[in-house]
């Protein structure tokens, strides 16, 4: 096995059905004998978990874009710093639900806050601590609320408008292009059986070349 340890994250919009994904990959990886940390974003530290709690909160006054992005970026210096950077140091590999890429999608393309600030906050919050290996779990916007309606009461995120929720996907898709030998994108528009073989081919594919 290589020695340099490997940091995957996993990104999508509402209902792409993230949970059941990353469960197929901690089982894979876990079989394969690999250290293995699972985390989230926003989350990962009781910080991370009570700024998450402010940022999904369905009732008072919501945080203003900018505010929402510097509460998100305060969880995650603390999440690459206790967390994420400590398992790599210690030769674990890391599975992050979303990243830095999800700024990107929601904060800047669903939000409309600069991409170079973010940019900007990305360099000096994490340098050198950024994903191997990124999978994008991809469906039609109307598809994944219709999920996430079904599956439950709505945070909110998932209260906020279709257009919303279509430039999050067009900014997921702009990073698939800025760094496409990073991102594998799967089609989760279809049966869960289907998403998951594409999965397991993707998942096989990019770690036989990750272990010697």
């Amino acid at each position: 096995m290589t020695d340099a340890p490997k940091f995957i994250t996993v990104e999508g919009g509402e209902g792409v059905g993230k949970t059941t994904q990353l469960g197929l990959i901690e089982n894979r990886l876990r079989e394969l004998g690999i250290p293995l940390l699972v985390t989230r974003e926003p989350g990962g530290t009781l910080l991370g978990e009570q700024l998450r709690d402010l940022l999904l909160q369905k009732e008072g006054l919501a945080p203003t874009p900018m505010a929402e992005l510097l509460m998100v970026f305060a969880a995650r210096a603390q999440h690459v710093s206790t967390v994420i950077a400590p398992a790599l140091e210690r030769g674990e590999w890391v599975l992050c639900d979303r990243f830095t890429d999800a700024s990107f999608a929601y904060q800047g393309f669903g939000r409309g806050i600069s991409l170079d600030l973010i940019h900007q906050l990305a360099q000096l919050t994490h340098p050198k601590t950024n994903p191997d290996l990124t999978i994008l779990l991809d469906v039609d916007p109307e598809i994944g609320l219709e999920r996430a309606r079904l599956r439950g009461e709505l945070d909110r995120f998932e209260r906020e408008a279709m257009p919303f929720f279509e430039a999050v996907r067009a900014g997921y898709l702009h990073r698939v292009k800025q760094e496409p030998h990073r991102w594998r994108v799967i089609d989760a528009s279809i049966e869960l059986e289907q998403v998951e073989q594409q999965l397991d081919t993707v998942l096989k594919e990019w770690i036989a070349r990750e272990i010697s």
